[in-house]
Parts: structure tokens; sequence; C-alpha cells
């Protein structure tokens, strides 16, 4: 049986990977997509404690996080794409919402 240990580690890995790709990628897409995988890091941490502990807490927790990451998707990927009309470009660097 896998300890505890092993899945928070992974939960760390999935975590940095993704704050990195946040910090040094320029594309939305990609960054989006890193955020999401940080989101899922910590659904990680929460099951694994959840099993740990034996309480179904943090099952709920993350059934509620995953439901919201989906509806986050939704408008995230409509502004993405909302942006890339406007713009014919997805690079987070050449992006000014606040130009008239």
């Amino acid at each position: 049986m896998v300890g505890i240990d092993w899945y928070l580690a992974l939960s760390a890995i999935l975590f940095t990977i993704g704050a990195i790709g946040v910090l040094i990628r320029r594309n939305a897409i990609v960054v989006f997509m890193c955020v999401e995988l940080m989101l899922n890091a910590v659904n990680l941490s929460l099951i694994s404690f959840s099993a740990f502990h034996g309480d179904v807490t943090g099952q709920i927790l993350v059934f509620f996080s995953l439901s919201v990451a989906a509806a986050e998707a939704v408008v995230g990927l409509a502004i993405i794409i909302s942006i890339f009309r406007n713009n014919l470009s997805v690079d987070i660097t050449k992006v000014n919402l606040l130009r008239w």
C-alpha cells in the first residue's frame, strides 16, 4: 500500500509544475491549464488526507471544488476565446483589457 507521503510528494510536484508554468508561460491557454493543474494538486492532497484520517469531509470538499472548477473552466475558456477574437492572439503580454 502506498503511504500518504507519496501522495503529498506527488501533489507538491504537480503544484510546483503548475506554479512554474503560470510564472513562465505566456500563452493564456497554457497558463489556464497550469492553474487547473495546481487546483488538481490541492484536490489530491485533500483526498489523501481524507483517506488517511478515514473521514469523508475532504472528499466532499473535492467534489464541490471540482464542480466549481468546471464552471470556472467554462468561463475562463469563454474569456480566452473572446480575447482571441479581438486580438487574434492568446499571448498574455499583448493583452491590455483597460485599453479603449
